[in-house]
């Protein structure tokens, strides 16, 4: 029978999950001889040779024994001559680029990988950094592409002569060509360090921290892609002492379970989260609290949920299984604002107030990659943070890309790139107030230009003028000679999720964009609106009612403030006002008491300052006037504490009418204040929860309006269409006209979208 030859280019998650080893074993057993290789845009190439029955044999294998982390994309075959190969090698990795590929991200450790790490038979028994082909850190130590050893800082390592031979041997196949391997005798080494830097000499550092943990101590351990301080989440006096130290006065920590049934005795987990806290990408879930559980309140005060995950380390995985408690608190290890630390000199700086003790190990973190967090909104999962383990995997965008930079917005932030057809996300980074996080974000995206060899035609921003992104933006167009474009914020949000839904460049639609602060083209801050959007353009067509809210950054931090300005606006007068919070105790809950009262009353009512149709501020006034949340300690804490209570509540079925201002439709908000004062007198969950679905059912009334002549689906993005009751409400309202509404999924609904959605319309602006 007569030979062939045929040339694989491959694209998906095909370098760092022992793809080349998996396709020298099948081309062997298949028959075939030829080569595989990893090229320099992380994809692969393959070329076989045999006869028909051979081939045959060698592509069914390809495609239904590859291995378990691993994500076929592309595959583009062709039929090429014969090249006369007496057997099938790998072939050392090269630099030229036929196609781009993913960077594969970090994986939690496998089953078998924590089955060799607790047998004393094995030689990786008690070896707490053990990984293998199907798992282990990827990104966060990848120096350049293509993914090898010699790539990542595991150069720093040379293979002992037992990981030699099963490194060398087809049969092993979890290690054959396993760029990441090490042992004991040739991996990275574990050291503990007290506050001050000097070196304890202990023989078992997990049994060593167990101990400290149990007996009080706060702890940094090393990890993956950065630094987490883990401590007794059962003792509210340690818990305390640890928001003290890390000056966290409120925001939940997150905790780490030994293992599923550990979740189960503490929280009530919806259908769906299994499967998430058990997949490789190992997030942060969020789950309702189990009533009674051991957990400490001071965990997560005031709020219904807790944040969970499940070990993703061998060092993890053995200090879950030494506790008594099977759980502890692992929130990330900064000070409260900064990046969290990747090495040990941060630490030593900026942590040696907060730990007692430091976990060490050598090798080094080139990308800072914190936990990635998800929530179940409506009972399906959604992004609020997208890094380890997702990141930087990428998305598929609907039409054609230049190569681009996106800077994203200033809270909560990621960047992105994008080119041809994708659109790749940074992890998260955090807030661009912080000059760290900043520096963070501009390395990152130097990193992907430079693997990706990009030659950037734009860079994308926010409008907003004092975002602290702004001069890397402007930076990096005149490094790159590139157009520097604007896209306005909740336009952004919109196109974030038509990208990730993929309409087309000629689909205009509805969209729901709800969030905290987004610069308007008015010069307001917006953020409850309903825009008539495409990628290339956008209309204003309805919005929740505008108030005048004074006070800049502490009108945030003080939701009474927004409240007064609410108040102000429905008609109230000041002597008015001064009484009702009064009679509420919400004076006090001022920093300059009833001074800043009538200051804040009268500058709203005078119209002396920033016009607002923010949802945030809305929420926040609230959550004030329930007594809800009286100071913001962190994001959306205010809103989040509010749909926390109306976990317990029921919905009265009020719905705030529609009005219109300035030509367009609003949410009269003004009614709403109105109803919640006059039924004070009811339970604050239940009114809670009226609100929040109350709003959502006018957000959808409104934008029901525009559906005659707009295609769907109706698009809900931005920080609060995380929120479960305002989405219920929304599809409430819009069953009656069978509109399908959706929110991100791949994406957060939030600012940490907002990079992607700036790429995409200002690729179809430039195109169009």
């Amino acid at each position: 029978m007569a030979e062939k030859g045929l040339r694989l280019r491959i694209t998906g998650i095909v370098q760092g999950v022992g793809f080349r080893p998996f396709i020298y074993r099948v081309a062997v057993s298949s028959g075939v001889k030829g080569y595989v290789v990893n090229l320099g845009g992380s994809e692969v190439e393959v070329y076989v040779e045999g006869d028909n029955n051979a081939l045959v044999r060698f592509l069914t294998k390809f495609v239904t024994e590859k291995p378990p982390p691993c994500r076929l994309e592309s595959i583009e075959l062709e039929a090429t001559k014969l090249q006369g190969f007496r057997e099938f090698i790998i072939r050392r990795s090269e630099k030229r680029l036929s196609k781009r590929s993913m960077i594969p991200p970090d994986f939690g450790i496998c089953e078998d990988c924590i089955r060799e790490i607790l047998d004393p038979s094995s030689r990786f028994y008690r070896y707490p950094w053990n990984s293998c082909a199907w798992c282990g850190p990827r990104f966060s130590m990848m120096v350049t592409v293509p993914y090898d050893r010699e790539n990542t800082t595991m150069q720093d390592f040379p293979l002992c002569p037992d990981c030699t031979r099963e490194y060398k041997d087809p049969s092993s196949i979890r290690r054959f060509h396993a760029q990441g391997i090490s042992c004991p005798k040739c991996g990275p080494r574990t050291f503990v360090y007290d506050s001050k830097g000097r070196l304890i000499d202990v023989d078992d550092p997990v049994g060593f921290i167990v101990d400290a943990i149990e007996r009080g101590h706060i702890v940094a351990i090393k990890g993956v892609g950065g630094y987490h301080i883990a401590a007794l989440a059962t003792s509210d006096d340690v818990v305390r002492e640890l928001r003290r130290r890390k000056r966290r006065p409120r925001q939940p920590f997150a905790l780490m379970a030994r293992d599923y049934s550990v979740v189960e005795e503490i929280t009530i987990p919806p259908p769906g989260a299994r499967l998430l806290l058990e997949s490789p990408e190992k997030p942060i879930v969020i789950l309702p609290k189990r009533p009674g559980s051991r957990v400490s309140e001071e965990v997560a005060p005031g709020l219904s949920t807790l944040g969970v995950m499940l070990p993703y380390t061998g060092f993890q995985v053995m200090l879950l299984r030494g506790l008594r408690d099977g759980f502890l608190i692992m929130t990330s290890g900064n000070i409260h604002g900064r990046p969290m630390c990747t090495s040990l000199d941060c630490v030593l700086r900026e942590l040696k107030d907060v730990v007692d003790y430091i976990v060490e190990h050598e090798r080094r973190i080139v990308h800072r990659v914190d936990d990635s967090v998800i929530r179940f909104t409506d009972g399906k999962p959604v992004f609020l943070r997208r890094a380890r383990g997702y990141a930087p995997l990428w998305l598929k965008s609907p039409i054609p890309l230049p190569d681009s930079i996106a800077v994203g917005a200033e809270l909560q932030v990621a960047g992105a790139v994008g080119f041809e057809d994708k659109l790749v996300p940074t992890q998260f980074i955090g807030d661009l107030d912080e000059p760290g996080q900043l520096d963070d974000l501009q390395r990152e995206l130097e990193w992907f230009i430079q693997v990706y060899k990009l030659r950037p035609r734009n860079v994308v921003l926010d409008m907003h003028p004092l975002y602290h992104n702004r001069d890397l933006a402007l930076e990096l167009a005149e490094k790159y000679n590139a157009e520097l474009l604007e896209v306005q914020h909740h336009h952004a949000h919109a196109a974030a999720a038509m990208a990730e839904y993929g309409v087309g460049l000629d689909w205009k639609g509805i969209a729901i964009t709800i969030d905290g602060t987004g610069y308007g083209v008015d010069g307001g801050i917006w953020g409850g609106e309903v825009l008539e959007t495409s990628y290339t353009d956008f209309q204003r067509v309805g919005s929740l009612y505008p108030f005048y809210l004074p006070g800049g950054d502490t009108a945030a931090k003080y939701p009474v403030k927004p409240l007064i300005a609410l108040l102000a606006q429905t008609g109230y007068d000041e002597d008015e006002v001064e009484a009702l919070l009064e009679k509420l105790g919400l004076i006090e809950a001022l920093p300059h008491g009833l001074l800043e009262v009538r200051v804040t009353y009268k500058l709203a009512k005078s119209r002396r300052a920033i016009v607002t149709t923010s949802m945030g501020r809305t929420l926040d006034a609230f959550s004030a006037l329930l007594r809800i949340s009286l100071e913001r300690t962190y994001e959306g804490e205010p809103a989040i504490m509010l749909e926390a209570r109306a976990d317990y509540g029921k919905d009265l079925g009020y719905t705030p009418p529609l009005a219109h201002v300035d030509g367009r439709l609003v949410v009269d908000t003004r009614a709403l204040l109105e109803w919640v004062l006059e039924n004070l007198d009811k339970r604050v969950e239940d009114l809670a929860r009226t609100i929040l679905a109350g709003l959502g059912r006018a957000l959808g009334e409104l934008a029901a309006r525009y559906l005659e002549r707009l295609e769907g689906p109706i698009f809900v993005s931005g920080g609060a269409a995380v929120n479960t009751y305002i989405v219920q409400g929304i599809k409430q309202a819009l069953a009656e006209h069978d509109a399908t509404v959706v929110i991100p999924r791949k994406l957060p609904p939030g600012d940490g979208g907002i990079a992607v959605g700036q790429l995409v319309v200002a690729a179809a602006k430039t195109s169009s």
